[in-house]
Parts: structure tokens; C-alpha cells; sequence
């Protein structure tokens, strides 16, 4: 089976998104996520859709024996990965760091840093048998630039940042591209998340501005990983164009 994208955090948002503009290139998937009815759903979808071949594997990446039992356990014709997105991730509260819960904190930091590395990790000797692959770092412009009430997550996607130009360097005697994706404002789950349930202040993150989707983060990594085969691009920032960066914006009044 070639073709193989496995796809972190696919039951919602970037991820979701990526698995559908995959599919729709007649890519096969592996997508990954903790909530299996979704999953189950979104395999259905595609391959009804597509008519491609979908594997969901339901396990949270903070969880690295599950992370590890997962991967190590793919029959043969599914360990030919030739993309992998590390896009599960999330953030949580928007808190002083005096008031900042360290549950929050560890929850972010075991997600979007010690995840990437499980499934990195465990993905890594496929790509090295073939000398070949592309991996995909889903980052943020906090990734960029510490904004107030940021601290956790941002130190978070700092290390995501890093990792990502760590990994290429590392990388570079295998053949295999690494890419860090740098989204700024995104309309998905992530606010409603990071608000824990507070639909009014998730959704008043976006007054005044025309957000990114899902489905254009999509669009970028598929461009990035549809290259030829020489060309690597390495950094990514992409805002909604009323955004230059972690501060300012352009809000229609």
C-alpha cells in the first residue's frame, strides 16, 4: 500500500481537514484521536467518498505505551507512512501566570511536546527504511512570540518550534523533510477548548476578522508536501490576512 499519510487529532478542525483533502488525492490514512465514535464516522466518510483505505487507531498521544503499541502493531502493508502531521494539540485557559492551573499546564506541555515526540519517535523507522518521508509539525505564531496570559501554551509551541528545526537538522542524513506549520487565528475547536466550554469568549476571539479555516491550513500542508522531491520547505507562518502577527490585528469596527 503506498501513499500513507497518518494524521494526529483528526476528529476535528486542521486535522479533520487534512484528512479530507487527503483522501480526496486518493491518499490512504491512518488518523488518530481519542474519541472513537468520530473516528469511526470520519473512516466511513472517506472511504465512501474516496473510495481509499482508512486505518483509525484510537489512543491519546500523551499516552506513549499507547502511542507505541499502536504504531509497533501496524501490519505490514500500513508501516509504508510517507507523511505524517502532527497535528493533535490544544490549549488550555488564558490565565496570569500566578493563576495558571498546573493541570492545564501539564496537559498542554504532554500534548503539544512529549505527543509530537511519541508519535514522531515511533513513526521515525518506517521513513528511515525508506530513506524517504515528510514529516509535518503543526506549531502557532505563539510559537513565534510570548503574548500576555500565553505562558504555558506558548512555552509549548517554543518547543514545537524548536523540535521542528531539531528534526530537520537530525533528519537531513535520511532524506526526510520535516515542515513546521505556523497557523495564527483559526476558527475551529481550539477556542472553545482553550475557554473550556465558554461559547461567547471562544467565539469573540474572531470579532472583527475573517479567520483561517480548517480546510486552508489543509490546502498549505498539501501544497508543502506535494513538492518535488528536492524541495523542502522548512518554516511556515500563515495568518488570516486582517492578522500580521501575535499582536496585531485589523478589526473591522
Amino acid at each position: 500500500m503506498n501513499n500513507i499519510v497518518l494524521i494526529t487529532g483528526a476528529t476535528s478542525g486542521i486535522g479533520e481537514a487534512c484528512a479530507k483533502k487527503f483522501a480526496a488525492a486518493k491518499h490512504n490514512l491512518i488518523i488518530t484521536g481519542r474519541r472513537k465514535e468520530r473516528l469511526d464516522e470520519l473512516k466511513t466518510h472517506l472511504e465512501n467518498e474516496y473510495s481509499i483505505a482508512v486505518l483509525p487507531l484510537c489512543f491519546d498521544v500523551q499516552n506513549r505505551d499507547a502511542v507505541f503499541n499502536a504504531i509497533n502493531n501496524l501490519s505490514a502493508e500500513w508501516q509504508n507512512i510517507a507523511i505524517l502531521i502532527n497535528n493533535a494539540g490544544l490549549a488550555l485557559g488564558r490565565d496570569s501566570f500566578e493563576d495558571a492551573d498546573l493541570n492545564d499546564w501539564e496537559t498542554m506541555l504532554n500534548t503539544n511536546v512529549h505527543g509530537l515526540l511519541y508519535i514522531t519517535k515511533a513513526v521515525i523507522p518506517f521513513m528511515i527504511a525508506n530513506n524517504k518521508g515528510h514529516i509535518v509539525n503543526m506549531g502557532s505564531v505563539a510559537g513565534k512570540e510570548v503574548y500576555e496570559k500565553g505562558n504555558g501554551y506558548c512555552a509549548s509551541k517554543f518547543a514545537v518550534d524548536a523540535l521542528n528545526r531539531a528534526m530537520r537538522i537530525d533528519l537531513l542524513k535520511h532524506n526526510i523533510k520535516v515542515t513546521g506549520i505556523h497557523p495564527g487565528a483559526v476558527e475551529t475547536e481550539f477556542s472553545l477548548v482553550r475557554y473550556k466550554g465558554d461559547s461567547a469568549t471562544a467565539s469573540s476571539t474572531y470579532n472583527g476578522i475573517t479567520p483561517l479555516t480548517g480546510a486552508d491550513i489543509a490546502e498549505v500542508i498539501f501544497y508543502c508536501t506535494h513538492l518535488p522531491a528536492h524541495v523542502c520547505i522548512n518554516d511556515l507562518v500563515i495568518t488570516p490576512t486582517q492578522q500580521a502577527d501575535a499582536f496585531y490585528f485589523n478589526r473591522n469596527q
